[in-house]
């Protein structure tokens, strides 16, 4: 992700490297609101990135945290480039089973696509964590999405992130919005970490 006309250019596929630090913050912070700690779960990856250069975010960070505890971990993504398990169209792909935790960094153009699709194939009660900018809620393209499916914690970063190689940020502000499938508050708990 990267702020448009802001001194970047956007990748051609919209994939950005999301750093490790700010998804273990993230991890750390979402493990004192759930306590998935006696659970082992099915995660899904669905744009998993990760290229010749860097390994996929999400796996990696999970697997350094170890939290939540890694039943099976899937890795999808649409890059031929990419380190994921899976090369194919997440919006169109067929699971061949439902996952507990669906968690990603989606390309800022499909998110909605993207999270609609995660719920989907979610199981019941489960996770879906998305990496979007702050300024995703505000749309009047998506207020009355919002009004069906609104996350029941958002986790703002209070450090911008730096998608970049140069480790500079752009003037976006960033959060991890957790939805739990069949459970749609009116509004959401935050937390800045």
């Amino acid at each position: 992700m990267s702020s448009t006309l802001r001194g970047y250019d956007r990748h051609q596929s919209d994939y950005y490297r999301t750093p490790q630090k700010p998804i273990i913050d993230f991890l750390t912070a979402w493990k004192q609101d759930i306590d998935l700690s006696n659970t082992t779960l099915d995660i899904l990856d669905p744009c998993a990135g990760g290229d010749p250069r860097y390994p996929m975010s999400y796996p990696t960070a999970i697997k350094t945290l170890g939290y939540p505890i890694i039943k099976s971990l899937t890795t999808i993504d649409i890059r031929l480039d990419s380190h994921s398990d899976i090369k194919e169209d997440y919006l169109i792909w067929e699971p061949q089973k439902e996952y507990d935790l669906i968690i990603t960094n989606p390309p800022f153009n499909i998110a909605q696509e993207v999270i609609d699709r995660s719920l989907d194939i979610v199981k019941p009660d489960g996770y879906v964590v998305m990496l979007l900018r702050l300024n995703f809620f505000g749309s009047k393209s998506r207020l009355s999405w919002w009004n069906t499916h609104m996350p029941i914690l958002t986790y703002v970063h209070s450090k911008r992130i730096a998608f970049t190689e140069n480790n500079k940020t752009d003037s976006i502000e960033y959060m991890h919005a957790v939805w739990q499938k069949n459970k749609y508050p009116t509004h959401t708990a935050l937390r800045i970490i």
